[in-house]
């Protein structure tokens, strides 16, 4: 699987952003505290390490890139 999100420390932020924003559901009212379900979208790229629109804008913070021959 391609991976575009190496970065332990871009890692670990994605994961505190996206909890930070589940915690939306619970404080805010539901048309607003819906975007909270975009902390699932941020946790999901931390933990798989592929974010497609990164990928889409050419962002990689992977130091080795994979060889194919």
């Amino acid at each position: 699987m391609i991976h575009n999100v190496c970065s332990r420390n871009e890692r670990i932020a994605r994961t505190l952003i996206g909890i930070a924003l589940l915690g939306l559901l619970f404080l805010l009212p539901n048309p607003v505290g819906w975007l909270g379900f975009f902390g699932v979208v941020l946790i999901s790229t931390a933990v798989l390490r592929y974010c497609p629109i990164s990928h889409m804008l050419g962002m990689d913070s992977c130091k080795m890139k994979e060889t194919h021959s």
